[in-house]
């Protein structure tokens, strides 16, 4: 009994922060049948808490509400967690691949805004980056624009990632604010 009661508390608490969704595409399927053609609904969603987590889903339903509902669900099982700079931006400049579709996505100076296209716009509104320059290249379909969103941002890693994973703090892996970064600093950044 008590442990029914952990897994609801469990449950109620991630479910507790409160997430947006984007409708990103809506699309009419058929299914050709015996008796002619049965037509139900796709539907793809981006959903965010636009703190650092975003995560996409799609559905397919007889009805829109229902298709929605479906790949809103999907989209909160699937979310991922991006360290953002300053709470508005990326760390550094990141690529995205998925099939055909080639994504670039740039950190900018504060007041930028969000700079990018159609599916991409959908994924940064709904992570909380308030500037950013994205260019999609290849494939204009909005699942592999997502997809390729996504992998890009997975890739993002913060200045205290990089710290754990050479073993080090996070003051000697940042430049010194007052000092302009000289040849040796940029060829150990390269490296």
């Amino acid at each position: 009994m008590a442990r029914d009661e952990n897994r609801r508390d469990r449950r109620e608490r991630e479910e507790a922060p409160e997430f947006a969704d984007r409708l990103v595409a809506i699309n009419r399927v058929s299914k050709t049948v015996k008796g002619g053609k049965r037509f139900g609904f796709a539907a793809l969603v981006v959903v965010g808490d636009q703190k650092g987590r975003v995560g996409f889903g799609k559905g397919k339903a007889k009805e829109v509400p229902e298709a929605i509902r479906k790949a809103t669900e999907q989209a909160k099982r699937q979310m991922i967690r991006v360290p953002l700079r300053e709470g508005r931006t990326l760390h550094h400049d990141i690529e995205g691949r998925h099939g055909a579709g080639k994504v670039v996505m740039r950190t900018a100076p504060q007041g930028t805004g969000i700079i990018a296209g159609g599916p991409m716009r959908a994924v940064f509104e709904m992570l909380g980056v308030q500037d950013v320059v994205a260019k999609s290249i290849g494939s204009q379909n909005p699942y592999n624009m997502i997809r390729a969103t996504l992998d890009g941002l997975t890739k993002e890693s913060s200045p205290r990632m990089v710290a754990q994973r050479r073993g080090k703090k996070v003051a000697d892996i940042l430049p010194k604010r007052d000092e302009a970064p000289t040849e040796s600093t940029q060829v150990a950044e390269e490296a």
